[in-house]
């Protein structure tokens, strides 16, 4: 997308690729929770909103363009995050 700064498109890449701790291009329940532990304390219920949020088609897991479109709509929160990944 022609609006991205390449510093956010990096950042989205680095913070994707931590949350997806197994590599296999999307982003579990099991790995989302993980991922924030490290912001601090989550509660199961707070990872399964999250996940109703960011995951739109349902499928159960945060595609890379799910998280793209999260990220671009919420990019003072992402550069947040990238500031502690």
């Amino acid at each position: 997308m022609a609006d991205d700064d390449p510093q956010d498109v990096a950042d989205r890449e680095r913070i994707f690729k931590h949350f997806d701790s197994n590599g296999d291009g999307q982003i579990s329940s099991q790995e989302l929770g993980e991922a924030l532990k490290a912001l601090g304390s989550v509660t199961p219920d707070e990872v399964q909103r999250m996940m109703d949020e960011i995951d739109t088609d349902g499928d159960g897991f945060i595609s890379h363009q799910e998280f793209t479109d999260f990220a671009r709509a919420n990019r003072g929160l992402v550069r947040d995050v990238a500031k502690i990944f």
